[in-house]
């Protein structure tokens, strides 16, 4: 057997024993029970905020709201990557409705991006999540800044978390740029009126309901708490760990496995990161369902350890650090990203994994 085929085979394998032990069917009891308990969350939200009126009591409600619509961007995440339904249809029409209606935001638009990152993670030229403006990922991303930019980026790891408060407001703006462009399809049309009709509904309901200032404070705290919540959940799980250089080929296996991290936890983790924590096993199989993941988590870890693949899992706190020494010492210039044995090992002449 060729390098090539031995190294495609480590998944294949993998991919069968998971098969074989029933891992990777439908667990539709389980979102059928988080699509009833979101929803009666969100009516009672509602009534909560009609009942209370005009009082500053209501910014605990926005608080309630934004934890709530994290819920539901994890359920659209699910959906979009076919996990509940046995239909692509239904899991595709299901993550347009969680996202448009519910949450405010172009399904299409955080799809074609999660993609490429699915595809490649943090691969220097494919990945998006490392090719972000407002984060620096690579010593050579700082150099072409201003003095006020490299400025920020020595700084960046600190300001990683509170510039996640406006996380929210750019995941609007992103959806309605890209939604509101001209060479939009029918589908993508159908999702602008969708979402238009719901962020514009949900300003009237608190304008018409609230005097401006406690309108205000309300959109304010909520979009600043599910910025952070989302942020919090999704940044552990790449941010840290080794970069690929452009153009470098690995084999599936390791490419999912070596930059993806794993967070340690119990129910609550599961819960506040919507199965995120389990990120290399999402990687490894995009389409299995949340619940089943803790489950094949064992079964990977023990896979990779015997087949020699480094796999990462540290405590949240931990990993937060991670990220943001990480991040600082790239805007300081004083790590070079590739700089490790893994990085090395992989950047070494002639090497090609895939």
């Amino acid at each position: 057997m060729s390098a090539q085929q031995r190294y495609v085979s480590l998944y294949t394998d993998l991919l069968q024993t998971v098969r074989e032990l029933g891992l990777m069917r439908r667990r539709q009891g389980y979102y059928y029970t988080r699509f009833s308990l979101v929803v009666a969350a969100l009516l009672a939200v509602a009534t909560g905020m009609i009942l209370l009126g005009d009082s500053w009591f209501q910014l605990l409600l926005a608080g309630a709201l934004a934890l709530i619509l994290v819920q539901v961007a994890f359920l659209s995440h699910d959906s979009a990557h076919r996990q509940i339904f046995t239909s692509a249809a239904m899991n595709d029409w299901t993550a347009r409705i969680l996202a448009g209606a519910l949450a405010g935001m172009s399904v299409t638009w955080w799809r074609n991006k999660h993609s490429r990152h699915h595809a490649a993670p943090n691969q220097v030229d494919k990945d998006p999540d490392v090719q972000l403006k407002a984060v620096a990922f690579t010593p050579a991303a700082v150099a072409g800044r201003g003095r006020l930019g490299r400025w920020i980026a020595a700084r960046q790891g600190w300001l990683f978390f509170p510039l996640l408060t406006l996380e929210g407001v750019g995941l609007h703006a992103s959806s309605l740029r890209h939604l509101l462009r001209r060479d939009t399809t029918k589908l993508e049309r159908i999702e602008a009126a969708v979402v238009i009709s719901r962020i514009g509904g949900y300003l009237a309901f608190l304008y018409l309901m609230l005097p401006v200032g406690k309108a205000s404070a309300f959109l304010g705290l909520q979009l600043a708490v599910f910025g952070v919540c989302l942020g919090a959940a999704f940044a552990p799980n790449h941010k840290g760990m080794p970069l690929v250089p452009a153009g470098m080929k690995l084999d599936f296996l390791r490419r999912q496995v070596l930059m993806s991290r794993n967070i340690r936890g119990g129910t609550l983790t599961d819960f506040a990161m919507g199965g995120l924590n389990y990120q290399i096993e999402h990687h490894l199989f995009p389409s299995m369902p949340r619940p089943t993941l803790r489950h094949v988590r064992p079964i990977v870890r023990e896979y990779c350890a015997a087949h020699g693949v480094a796999y990462t899992e540290v405590g949240l706190f931990e990993s937060y650090r991670i990220v943001i020494d990480y991040l600082n010492n790239v805007g300081l210039k004083s790590r070079d990203p590739f700089d490790c044995p893994l990085s090395a090992q992989l950047r070494s002449p002639g090497r090609n994994l895939a």
